[in-house]
């Protein structure tokens, strides 16, 4: 009988190494189909918001894209160096923000090669990503300079309303896996309800990648 309940036992242990092996590879393998999605971040960089930005995001090991302006770079030189030595992606938004039309289309191209050259300066690293202002794009500009146009799939209009809640809301409802969450790292609010989307998405097993992974992964 005691030689029975030694075996019973030592099964018992036995069938729960393997139920814990079973876990950990199962674990593992959610962390390796994790769901991806970017997140970015407009118009900086900012000499305060931005900054605060990335302490969250340094704090969380996130990585997020900026599609920064060339004169804001120039402006705020420590912050682009930053954000590459931290590992995030930086993009072209332009030199001024200014919007491409019929009537500016060299003007454009001038600014993004300005832009660029204050971020390759900055950084030793070619630019080879643009968020052209309000989406307005002309594909001849990815041949002349090499250069790949992102645009987004999530926005919750975040420059135009200071209630987070409502940001995050907006978010949240419309988020998932592949897609790439448009902000603006000028807004207080805006800081306040990117981290609590990252928060939120992190826990429903997301993983943030810079656009450049989910372009071309």
């Amino acid at each position: 009988m005691k030689t029975a309940a030694v075996l019973t036992a030592a099964l018992l242990l036995c069938g729960a190494a393997v139920m814990s092996d079973r876990l950990s590879a199962k674990a593992a393998g959610e962390m390796e189909d994790s769901r991806k999605i970017a997140i970015t971040f407009d118009d900086g960089p900012h000499p305060y918001y931005t900054e605060q930005l990335l302490d969250g995001l340094k704090e969380r090991g996130v990585k997020a894209t900026f599609f920064v302006t060339g004169m804001h770079a120039e402006q705020y030189p420590e912050l682009i160096c930053r954000m590459s030595d931290e590992g995030h992606l930086i993009g072209n938004h332009t030199y001024s923000h200014i919007q491409l039309s019929s009537s500016n289309s060299e003007t454009f191209k001038e600014e993004l090669i300005q832009t660029n050259e204050v971020i390759e300066e900055l950084t030793g690293q070619e630019v080879q990503y643009v968020r052209p202002p309000y989406g307005t794009w002309d594909k001849k500009f990815e041949k002349e300079l090499n250069m790949f146009p992102v645009l987004w799939t999530v926005d919750p209009l975040d420059w135009c309303s200071d209630n987070v809640a409502r940001i995050v809301q907006k978010v949240m409802s419309k988020a998932d896996e592949n897609d790439i969450i448009l902000m603006h790292d000028e807004y207080k609010s805006t800081v306040t309800a990117a981290l609590q989307i990252i928060d939120e998405l992190m826990e429903q097993g997301y993983e943030f990648v810079t656009v450049d992974e989910l372009l071309f992964d």
